[in-house]
């Protein structure tokens, strides 16, 4: 016959006195985790002990059961009731729910106890919000029942509303916990899964690719057109924000471009229209423009308005106060809430005071125009007094009103003089839009776009010129290394500089040119230099940079001047170059017999009437000259020049 199976027999419960009560030594938990003794005790008192304590009964020295009990586990609920005690809040006497343990280790019961307690998975903790939150709790009051900041309480009522088909991989440990609370980031169940769906096979499922899909197309609110337009604008014009709870997202995600571009629109027409009644000729309105919009452009040179009396002192006033209070408060680690605003409103009064605007003659801004755009910080730019080259010479304005054929925005603005009415153009557009790029495959690495390539690179161009400015000596070696490739190579595409060293040959020559002490001295100048730098040109910068700073300065010198071009003819007069290489000669002392030049008969006197040789006389020395000697006249660069001649 089979035998009868042994039923098991559980401990006995029973209500003890708290002020029968010990802690045991006997209790394996030596660490503090979790929470609190002084939070556990709030819960108990808020809806009492709601697991009973496991207890064993003291024994005297006879083996005698002396009425008292330790506590091997629910050490920590022991703690938390005898803080309640401390607090009067619960009697000594009070009955507390034991189990009463007899037989058996004392330090197995309290290992077991905890170590065979399974922690609650996180999705049941999300549940278990939503479902408060459903039974009327709201997120602060949930907040502090469970002593966790109302902003947690948010995060988890924002993950268990993913789509219960994600949160059932979740459960199934087909997601971790850092891409379910990417998916945070929309309420879109349909494109929660959409973008599951599509990572389901690739390589990259990380939680930044994740956010990336989800907030395709929409905008940043850091974006400088949502800095400009201001969130409350745009959700009060129904617009819908994103955001990510689980980090920093710069206060999320726009998600609708259209209705952003449109109130951007119309802000800067509002703002147009403000600066239209300062009398330009035209306003040109953008989110941004392109680096360099304003080239060719000429700028206009404005008067700074001067500070008032009471503006003046109204700035020393600010300043001495900022002096003082700082002075006041020099030893303090950190400054007192109200000394540091009060310090925060005075910077700014003085920034408003010391930005003074810049007036122009009218007749000046009659004829120019201003752009107006949206800087980085999200603030509206006017840069103003900029004239088109059509307009150096004031012309007749145009009146333009109403909207072209390709969607321009154009206003008018009648002038405040009784002149004819001049009418602002206003044109409202922007950059042109990026292209788009193609979706691509996580796992297949394809070249850069090269649209992207170029932006990165305008970057890299703008970084590099701003560097190379602050580093004068490597300025002029870059220069230096230009001027030599076009010298000596004739590949300027060696240079990332955009200079162009010309050097032009002469299409009227004197005979015997090429032997004079200046050309001989040029050539042999340049047989030497050539000597020195490399065969190819892509090892030219190692050598420059090899060479002392007076080797590197010489060298520089020989390039500069072989592109300078003081020939005057007849067809190509360029006076204004001519009159540099007038200042150029004074500069150096120029000495035309020094240089070897002598005036004879057939490159001078047989060429030109006596008139012109006394004038030209006349010119350089005067009417009287030393005896024995007669002087001439030599032109060097339009400046005559006396050589003694025999």
């Amino acid at each position: 016959m089979a035998s009868a199976i042994q039923k098991i027999t559980l401990s006995a419960s029973r209500d003890i006195p708290f002020n029968k009560l010990i802690l045991s030594q006997s209790n394996v938990r030596r660490i503090k985790a979790g929470i609190s003794i002084e939070e556990l005790a709030e819960d108990i008192a808020r809806r009492t002990l709601l697991q009973s304590l496991s207890v064993r009964a003291v024994i005297d020295a006879d083996g005698l059961e002396t009425g008292m009990f330790e506590v091997p586990a629910g050490g920590r609920r022991f703690r938390a009731l005898e803080l309640l005690v401390k607090q009067k809040r619960l009697a000594k006497t009070a009955p507390v729910p034991c189990v009463v343990r007899a037989g058996g280790i004392a330090e197995e019961d309290s290992l077991a106890e905890n170590v065979q307690r399974v922690a609650l998975h996180p999705l049941d903790q999300f549940r278990a919000f939503q479902a408060l939150r459903e039974k009327g709790l709201g997120d602060e009051e949930i907040a502090a029942r469970f002593f966790v900041n109302a902003n947690v309480v948010k995060q988890r009522l924002r993950l268990a509303a993913v789509s219960p088909k994600l949160l059932d991989l979740y459960a199934e440990d087909g997601m971790t916990l850092e891409q379910l609370m990417a998916f945070t980031v929309t309420g879109d169940h349909d494109r929660q899964e959409q973008v599951w769906e599509s990572l389901a096979h690739a390589y990259n499922k990380e939680p930044y690719t994740i956010r990336r899909q989800l907030t395709e197309g929409a905008v940043r609110a850091s974006d400088r057109r949502a800095l400009f337009v201001g969130v409350n604008a745009y959700e009060a014009a129904g617009g819908v924000i994103m955001r990510d709870l689980f980090q920093h997202d710069d206060g999320g995600w726009l998600q609708d471009p259209a209705l952003l571009d449109r109130l951007v629109a119309e802000k800067l027409r509002s703002e147009a229209e403000i600066l239209r009644d300062e009398g330009w000729k035209w306003i040109t309105v953008a989110t941004e423009f392109r680096y360099g919009h304003s080239a060719g452009l000429k700028r206009l040179v404005g008067k700074i308005v001067e500070l008032t009396e009471a503006e003046s002192s109204s700035l020393r006033a600010l300043q001495a106060e900022y002096a003082t209070l700082e002075a006041d408060h020099a030893d303090a680690d950190e400054w007192p809430e109200a000394v540091d605003r009060r310090l925060g409103e005075i910077e700014a009064a003085i920034a408003a005071l010391e930005n003074r605007p810049i007036r122009y003659d009218p007749a000046d801004v009659a004829r120019s125009g201003i752009f107006v755009s949206i800087d980085g910080e999200g603030s509206l730019r006017v840069e103003r007094g900029f004239v088109r080259p059509e307009d150096e010479t004031p012309v007749e304005p145009i009146s333009v009103e109403g909207e072209d054929a390709d969607g321009v925005v154009t206003t008018t603005a009648p002038s405040n003089t009784d002149a004819p009415v001049h009418r602002a153009l206003i044109t409202i557009g922007g950059v042109s839009g990026a292209e788009p790029e193609t979706a691509e495959d996580e796992n297949t690495i394809r070249p850069l776009s090269d649209r992207l390539v170029t932006e990165l690179t305008a970057h890299r161009t703008l970084a590099l010129r701003d560097s190379v400015a602050n580093e004068p000596q490597l300025a002029f070696l870059a220069v230096l290394h230009a001027l030599c490739l076009s010298a000596f190579y004739r590949y300027a595409a060696f240079s990332c500089l955009e200079i162009t060293a010309k050097q032009s040959s002469f299409s009227a020559q004197a005979p015997g040119l090429a032997e004079t002490a200046s050309a001989q001295a040029i050539d042999a100048r340049h047989a030497q230099w050539g000597k020195q730098l490399p065969e190819q040109p892509a090892d030219l910068w190692d050598v420059l940079m090899g060479f002392d700073y007076d080797s590197q300065a010489a060298l520089f010198a020989h390039c500069a001047a072989l592109t300078i071009n003081v020939v005057k003819e007849p067809w190509n007069r360029r006076a204004d170059a001519l009159a540099h290489g007038d200042q150029l000669a004074r500069a150096v002392n120029l000495d035309m017999v020094a240089a070897g030049w002598r005036p004879t008969e057939e490159n001078y006197f047989g060429r030109v009437p006596k008139a012109r040789i006394l004038e030209a006389v006349r010119e350089g020395k005067g009417e009287t000259y030393p005896s024995g000697v007669n002087r001439l006249p030599v032109r060097q660069g339009g400046v005559h020049k006396s050589a003694a001649t025999s």
